[in-house]
């Protein structure tokens, strides 16, 4: 018999139940006798011997529905190897929950810092294969991460019906789209969604070119201007400080987030009305998308196959529409960025929109 167990760990995102659903429906499937075991709330439930057998009927009807069924947590991997609260060895305690399970393999379905301790756990001698989840669209690796294209949809919706009211008021809106990091789901919702500017992480804004084009557009007669913002989006003067220098002047930023820095700062300038919209952790929730939950099957079913293969160590990725196996040596500690000089940025640019640079 083989036994499998599923673990979801991070933040939540669309498809991760569509994902473990093609990998358990793959392996019941096989001709082998398989036992799955779900682990609950993350790394906290490896740590913690938290799990439950599963039963092929709880992957029947998941396909279309959001966050995990397994539950979740963060567990930030810096951390792992410092002892919990209690003087308990994190690694070892995995460990030694993996072997009292009786584990062929685990199957984990996350996103950067739950890619990184796959491959602490497979380097510590865990038949282990990952699976690439976030709305971020950032893991090394892949072309794509299943959660993505559905908060993208989202973000897309949310800009979508900002232009009438935008219209109609004839005022300045910015949408603040999730990314702290990379820009990909800003790039994409504000591409889709027709923005007149769009701020990313990977490109430092100048806010006199951004006002420059919101008063371009005023001077060519356009009532509004609709601006897609990355909650990470940042400035060229703070992308020159040190890390040590921005996170001090931070301390400092009366402004809930980045969004109403730019929006004061324009509205200072400018004197037109500004409208801030967040809409948050909406993105990361609701049902995937039929693109999402195609890949999540897709990438479940290769999953399978490398653990009925023991192939272990690696993460599936989808590049140029084939799944591919990616050791999870390589994928830890990589983020998939964003590349300015990119084609997709040049691309945009011609169509005259802003990226604040």
């Amino acid at each position: 018999m083989k036994r499998v167990a599923f673990l979801t760990s991070g933040g939540d995102c669309q498809a991760l139940n569509a994902t473990m659903r093609g990998v358990a429906k793959t392996l019941y499937n096989s001709s082998e006798d398989v036992e799955i075991i779900g682990i609950l709330e993350g790394y906290k439930g490896l740590m913690y011997e938290k799990y439950t057998k599963m039963k092929p009927s709880d992957f029947s009807g998941i396909l279309t529905e959001g966050g995990t069924i397994l539950g979740s947590s963060r567990q930030p991997f810096k951390k792992m190897r410092q002892p919990d609260e209690n003087g308990m060895d994190k690694v070892l305690a995995m460990k030694n929950t993996y072997n009292k399970l009786k584990l062929d393999c685990l199957v984990i379905l996350g996103g950067n810092g739950t890619q990184k301790t796959a491959n602490l756990l497979s380097e510590e001698g865990l038949n282990v294969v990952g699976l690439p989840k976030t709305i971020d669209n950032d893991i090394w690796g892949t072309d794509m991460t299943f959660g993505f294209q559905s908060a993208v949809d989202i973000a897309t919706d949310c800009i979508d019906c900002i232009h009438t009211t935008a219209y109609s008021h004839g005022r300045v809106f910015i949408v603040e789209v999730m990314g702290h990091k990379v820009g990909w789901l800003t790039l994409h919702a504000g591409i889709a969604g027709g923005a007149d500017i769009i701020l990313i992480p990977e490109i430092p804004y100048d806010i006199d070119s951004v006002i420059g084009a919101i008063e371009k557009r005023t001077e060519a007669g356009k009532r509004f201007s609709i601006l897609a913002v990355a909650e990470g989006a940042i400035s060229k003067e703070d992308a020159a400080l040190s890390k040590k220098e921005y996170k001090e002047k931070l301390k400092n930023n009366p402004y809930p987030s980045i969004s109403y820095k730019i929006g004061a700062e324009i509205q200072e300038r400018t004197g037109q009305e500004i409208r801030i919209t967040v809409p948050g952790h909406t993105q990361r929730g609701g049902s995937p998308c039929a693109y999402d939950r195609v890949i999540s099957s897709r990438l479940g079913a290769a999953a399978a196959k490398l653990i009925l293969k023991e192939k272990y160590g690696y993460m599936v990725g989808f590049r140029a529409d084939e799944i591919v196996p990616v050791p999870l040596s390589e994928v830890a500690g990589k983020l998939k960025m964003v590349d300015p000089n990119s084609s997709i940025i040049k691309e945009v640019k011609s169509l005259g929109i802003c990226f604040g640079d």
